[in-house]
This record gives structure tokens, sequence and C-alpha cells, in this order.
């Protein structure tokens, strides 16, 4: 079952800090990485994140269990690069027939799997750490987003976990009606789509009728609104982003000091 509860322990460090200061601190560690393509300065980044992962109250198991999809996903890079890239230089490292695989093809699939675990990794321990509606109420108050806005992602970050629910209900009800795919991938690869766009169907349903009952109950209505619960965002945020930012930075300089610094564009 999906879930989107904070699992952190709420007295760590880090997990305490302004919501607002975790993601703006998330947003800017998954842009600078994204500035290079070499494997080190994500590497670098990844090893950080982690060895700071105890101050945001997040066991390693917990994260291992959240990141699945990440792995899955680094995998598939590697794999499609390793076979399919165009670009074979370097030294060759294996020949085997069509399948031939250099240290450059092998450094680039390399650096783009990391860099994608070097991005999703800070907004994966923002939201294991923050409560949906400290969210909400922080990016109203602290970052001045609309409150239509900010309540309209509250609600779809609360509907989330209803998906992972619906798709069970969808795959008993057709399972209880004979309707199974067997062994056959083909007929997996059917079953998976029919499924998947009956659960768009019922979202959109859904979403419509969410959309319909929070403008009766005036969540549209441009009088100011009140707030039940105060965002502060102090000194101790401040310094959260800015150190981000520091480390980000020192990641890209060891890159370049190394030489295997590679801009994304140029």
């Amino acid at each position: 079952m999906i879930s989107l509860e904070p699992v952190a322990e709420p007295g760590a460090p880090l997990a305490r800090r302004n919501p607002v200061a975790k993601l703006a601190a998330a947003l800017v560690f998954s842009v600078v990485m994204v500035a290079t393509l070499d494997p080190v300065a994500p590497a670098i980044a990844i090893a950080v994140e982690l060895a700071l992962l105890p101050l945001f109250g997040i066991r390693y198991r917990v994260l291992a269990r959240r990141a699945l999809p990440l792995l899955v996903g680094g995998f598939g890079i590697v794999v499609t690069l390793v076979l399919f890239a165009a670009d074979r230089s370097g030294r060759v490292l294996l020949d085997a027939g069509p399948l031939l695989v250099t240290s450059g093809v092998l450094v680039t699939a390399l650096g783009l799997a990391l860099r994608m675990f070097a991005v999703a990794l800070p907004g994966i321990i923002v939201f294991a750490t923050t409560d949906p509606t400290d969210l909400a109420d922080a990016l109203v108050q602290n970052a001045k987003a609309p409150a239509r806005f900010a309540i309209g992602a509250l609600a779809a970050f609360r509907l989330v976990p209803l998906l992972g629910q619906e798709w069970q209900m969808i795959e008993m009800a057709r399972r209880a009606r004979g309707v199974d795919a067997g062994r056959n991938p083909v007929a997996r690869l059917r079953l998976f789509t029919s499924t998947a766009f009956a659960l768009l169907v019922g979202a959109i349903r859904r979403g419509t009728r969410l959309a319909v009952a929070m403008d009766a109950r005036g969540f549209d209505a441009g009088t100011p609104r009140t707030v039940a619960r105060r965002q502060h965002f102090g000194t101790a945020d401040g310094l959260l982003v800015a150190g981000a930012a520091v480390l980000a930075g020192a990641a890209l300089a060891v890159s370049v000091a190394l030489g295997t610094f590679r801009p994304l564009i140029g």
C-alpha cells in the first residue's frame, strides 16, 4: 500500500526544519547535480545524502524500500545505454558479438544512473520527513503560494494512497470474474494497460468531484484565509538551504579538481 505519511523520527534535528526550507534545500541540491554528466559529482552527492540520513531520522532500510523504483530505473538506464548507445568510444571492456561494451559507454551510463539517484533522493527524504498538511501550510505562509494551489496539492497527496488501493481492488474484481493473464506476457501487458486506463478514469472522476466540492466550500473565495498552525522560517532553516548549496558546489568542485567534470551543455 502506498503511503505518503512521514516515516522519520519527529525529534530528529533536520526533520524538525521548516517544510519549505527542506524543499528548497532539496531543489538546490538537485538542480546543481543536473549540471554535470560525470559520475563523480553525483556519487559524492549520494554519499553526502546517505551520511546525513540519520539527522533526518530515517532508517536506511526504510529509505531503501521507498527508493526501490529508483533502483529499478537506474538498472534500466545502465542496461539500455550499454545495449543501444551510439557512442562506443573508449577502451573495449567486453566484445561478445553484437554486444560491445566500452569504458565511455559505461561511464556515461553510470553517470546518468547516479545523477538520477542524486536528484531524486533529496525529494524522497523531504517527503519522508514532512507531513503534507505542514507542507501546505508552509507553502502558503512562507513561500507565499496561492492557497488554492497549496490546498489542491495537499488534496492530491492525500488521494495518492487511494490509487494503490483501487489498483488492488480492480485486480481482485477481475480475478473474481476469471480474468487472469496467467504466464502469457502479452496478456499481462494487455491486462496492465486496461487496469491503468480504468485507474486513470477513476482518478479523473474523483478529481472532478473533489474540485467541485472544494469550490462549493469556498476554497476558491477571494477573501483572505486564516491559518490554524504557524510555520516559522528561522535561521536554522536558512542555514539548511545554504548548507545544501555549499555541499552541492563542493561536489562539483571535487569533480572539476579530478578532471572528470562533464558539463551538461557544452
